[in-house]
Formats: structure tokens, sequence, C-alpha cells
């Protein structure tokens, strides 16, 4: 039996990596480096917030007037 709770679900629940890969960091600079991280990606993280699409009442009550044509599928059914 699997445990399925050890592999995240999704991209987001992976936990957060720095791989230092030139030179050598103490913790003062790599701590610096967190914080800026950090507030980059609250700010940006509060600024990506989609704007809900506006629909008009008339657009709720009316349903459409056919179903869209489906391109994939060749004219009369046959291809030949």
């Amino acid at each position: 039996m699997t445990d399925r709770t050890s592999f995240p679900e999704t991209p987001d629940d992976l936990p957060p990596t720095i791989e230092i890969t030139r030179g050598t960091a103490n913790e003062e600079e790599l701590a610096a480096l967190i914080a800026v991280i950090t507030d980059a990606y609250a700010s940006e993280s509060a600024d990506a917030v989609a704007d809900e699409p506006v629909v008009s009442a008339w657009q709720r009550t009316q349903r459409p007037l056919r179903r869209p044509l489906r391109r994939d599928i060749p004219w009369g059914r046959f291809s030949g």
C-alpha cells in the first residue's frame, strides 16, 4: 500500500528551495536573500488577482442559440 500524502498533489504544494551555485554565502546573506525574495513574492501574489468577468442579466438568462460547430469533423462525416 502506498502513502499518497508523501507526494505533493500540485506544484504549489512543493516547498521552495534555494540553491547557491557559485561562491559561499553566510547566514546573514542568506537571510537577506530570503527576506527580499519573500517580500517580492508577497507583493507579486497580492497583485495577481484576476478580475471577475462582468455578466449582464441578459447573458445570464439567455441560452446559446446552438452549439458551436465542431471543426474537427469533416463535412458529411466522411473524408474522402
